[in-house]
């Protein structure tokens, strides 16, 4: 399986958050933890360009 560079749509997204699920027990130093690994990283950087988290005025 490859990580894809980018992710773009909601269906990218689901496709990439079931790879995910189905990376999850991957053992440490094997090229399938690697892939969990950037996987993580682009969920991530989607969810944060997708769902921003705004601080609230303490005010």
């Amino acid at each position: 399986m490859q990580t894809p560079d980018t992710m773009k749509t909601e269906a990218d997204y689901a496709a990439m958050m079931e790879k995910l699920e189905n990376l999850w027990d991957a053992k440490p130093g094997t090229p399938e933890a690697n892939q969990l690994e950037a996987l993580g990283i682009l969920i991530d950087q989607y969810e944060a360009q997708q769902f921003p988290i705004t601080t609230l005025d303490a005010v």
